[in-house]
């Protein structure tokens, strides 16, 4: 027979026993969190183009897995992006945001609106696709009233994906080509309540894809060494693995990105790197969208001047 006394001491005992499990559990399945420290620089990592393809969701999922907090930029207007969110639901140190496209640039692998090509004529070609360049599209003046017709339905299909979503931005400078198309991003951003990717101060950290391959890991590391103490800087990486799916895709913009695929698995490396993780955890405060909007929120937002 049980002693009476273990047991009462036992239920009293109880809340405090769950809540040591409680609080075990959840650092063992927290995300890596560098110590936060006022006087560090505060870097945000956005991984942009999320659901573009299978290998682009491959890539995102390993870097889900490093628990580094970052932000996944989704194309909700391409095909792979219901796998994209399969991937991301129930990761909280992952901040969601959407990926506004008006432009489809790979050859032989094309996407099109969602609000369909006979309601936003104006933004499509003759077989129903998204322009290859930004330039294709200004030149046929494309309509404001049908952009934010595309813009809408990319955001309720993120917003009825059950995804938390945080932020916007845009993929090749959607929503950016002309005045009329920002107050237009603006607007929506307001009106759903969501944040704009570089509306929070961030400097942008320069790219990395202009120096060979080799060299890029090493000029990662030093670039974050000199980031300056208060300030907040925004990287932006574009994650893939090579694969053959990755190296069939090629570039319509002539400023495309050369060996674009064996370039997107270098920048997947870097960031799943014992050197990268150091760094950071050394000389920055990672932060994501998530947290500017919750310690900013979009009253504190200001448009760039560039």
């Amino acid at each position: 027979m049980k002693n009476p006394a273990y047991t009462t001491k036992f239920i009293l005992a109880m809340p405090v026993i769950l809540w040591f499990l409680l609080a075990g559990t959840a650092f063992l399945t927290s995300s890596f969190q560098p110590p936060v420290a006022a006087n560090k620089p505060r870097l945000i990592i956005r991984c942009d183009d999320v659901g573009m393809c299978h290998a682009v969701n491959m890539a995102t999922k390993q870097m889900i897995e490093t628990g580094i907090p970052f932000s996944a930029s989704v194309m909700f207007a391409c095909p792979w992006y219901q796998e994209a969110v399969e991937i991301l639901k129930n990761k909280p140190h992952v901040s969601v945001g959407i990926h506004l496209t008006l432009g489809s640039e790979w050859k032989n692998y094309r996407w099109g609106p969602i609000s369909g090509k006979t309601v936003v004529p104006s933004l499509v070609d003759s077989l129903g696709y998204f322009y290859p360049t930004p330039g294709d599209l200004i030149r046929r003046n494309p309509e404001i009233g049908e952009i934010e017709t595309e813009f809408r339905a990319q955001i309720e299909r993120a917003l009825a994906s059950g995804l938390k979503i945080d932020y916007l931005d845009n993929h090749m400078g959607a929503g950016l080509y002309s005045h009329e198309q920002r107050e237009l991003v603006e607007k929506l951003a307001k009106e759903y309540k969501l944040g704009i990717s570089r509306y929070f101060a961030e400097e942008n950290m320069k790219g990395f894809s202009a120096i060979p391959f080799e060299q890029q890991p090493d000029s990662l590391i030093a670039a974050i060494n000199k980031l300056e103490s208060g300030k907040t800087y925004l990287m932006v990486m574009h994650l893939g693995l090579q694969s053959p799916e990755m190296d069939a895709l090629h570039d319509a913009n002539a400023g495309g990105v050369k060996q674009m695929s064996k370039q997107r698995e270098t920048e997947l490396r870097i960031l799943r790197s014992p050197q990268f993780k150091k760094v950071i955890t050394d000389k920055v405060t990672v932060l994501t969208y998530k947290d500017l909007m919750a310690n900013n929120g979009i009253n504190q937002m200001k448009r760039p001047s560039n």
